[in-house]
């Protein structure tokens, strides 16, 4: 299959080009205007969005270990542009987390929808002055046995996990859980010093930057400054209600080429406004703000990578840097950019045709079109 007359995306830039698809994988990038299958008519070709922080959407949530409801998930998220996820886990008991881990293992996606790429878990190992929309009590220790259980439960799909550096046991756990996955710094009162500390000793990520951890500040820089000076990649929640507009464009210029853009949608995603669940607390989606009841504090999103890709742009980020942030760079966070986040020549066929007000046209999974939304 060629699909060709459109502008892809390719190391960064858009350039008039065709590409290639043999059995599931990009075979090559070629001229503009060679014969081709399916001719994009001038539209926008870039890599299937990537999002490694979702909890859910369609009123379903990881964390509920329920096949049907991995299946739904799937679909809004292939409908939505993303063609791989991280399946997020919430702050729970182990006893709960264990049947959720193996369904969520054992996940094979329907013909029409996004492929789970593997896990990512946000918690239980976090603080409790920074929990946030976790629940307090299902709060544990960094506990590497805990993680060795858990991931194996998966079929050893864990690609992320958040963890507390300050916590007790953090460091040691950061050793050695960072030889199995990639560590994530959230949740935390971590100082500058101490997120220090744990990036040197194996951390390279931090979830939802900002948001559950200390304020960068000029004589406190915190987990932001930690990471900014260790080279780690970093998540930003772009829905216009986690971060000021203006707070996003300074990430952007602080970070470039690290930053990560993520849904942290929950299953309240794609669903109306009212009362919904997040990890055995109840929550209440207004306006599409979603926070737990009866407070302020904001318990996740409503969104989905395509929707804050058109935010990113009219942020004032360049639609190049957007697409990045939603392909390359969490693929590699998660190391799965050998597979997935580009188009190159052996990567998987995960592509999406955009129109120029980046209205959805089609979504490629492994070669094959799964989802096409009607201009």
């Amino acid at each position: 299959m060629v699909i060709g007359n459109a502008k892809v995306y390719i190391d960064g830039g858009f350039r008039n080009a065709s590409v290639t698809v043999n059995n599931g994988k990009i075979a090559a990038v070629g001229a503009a205007d060679i014969p081709c299958d399916i001719d994009a008519a001038g539209r926008y070709l870039v890599p299937g969005f990537v999002d490694i922080h979702t909890h859910g959407a369609v009123n379903e949530d990881f964390s509920d270990g329920k096949a049907d409801g991995l299946q739904k998930m799937s679909r809004y998220y292939a409908a939505n542009g993303v063609t791989s996820f991280l399946a997020t886990t919430m702050t729970l008991k182990e006893e709960t987390l264990l049947p959720a881990m193996g369904m969520i293992g054992n996940f094979r996606r329907p013909a029409d929808g996004a492929k789970c790429a593997g896990i990512h878990l946000e918690g239980p190992f976090l603080s409790y002055a920074k929990r946030g929309a976790q629940a307090a009590e299902n709060l544990h220790e960094p506990d590497a046995a805990m993680f060795h259980r858990l991931n194996e439960a998966s079929g050893n799909n864990v690609r992320l996990v958040t963890v507390a550096p300050e916590e007790p046991g953090a460091m040691d756990f950061i050793r050695e859980i960072s030889k199995v996955c990639t560590v994530s710094l959230g949740h935390t009162t971590a100082d500058y010093d101490t997120a220090v500390a744990a990036y040197e000793a194996g951390a390279a990520h931090a979830t939802h930057l900002f948001n559950g951890m200390p304020s960068f500040g000029h004589r406190a820089p915190g987990v932001v400054g930690a990471a900014y000076d260790k080279g780690a990649t970093v998540e930003l929640i772009c829905d216009g209600l986690h971060i000021h507009p203006c707070a996003i464009r300074v990430a952007h210029q602080m970070f470039g080429k690290k930053l990560v853009v993520i849904s942290d949608s929950l299953r309240c995603a794609g669903m109306p406004d009212g009362r919904y669940e997040l990890g055995g607390q109840p929550i209440e989606m207004i306006c599409g703000k979603a926070t737990l009841l009866g407070s302020d504090t904001l318990a996740g999103s409503s969104t989905n990578l395509l929707e804050e890709v058109k935010n990113l742009v009219r942020f004032g980020i360049r639609l190049e840097d957007a697409i990045y942030a939603v392909s390359e760079v969490p693929a590699k966070a998660v190391r799965l950019d050998h597979q997935i986040g580009r188009i190159a020549a052996g990567l998987q066929a995960d592509l999406l045709i955009l129109d120029e007000n980046l209205a959805l046209h089609s979504v490629y999974i492994d070669g094959k079109e799964v989802a096409v939304q009607t201009e």
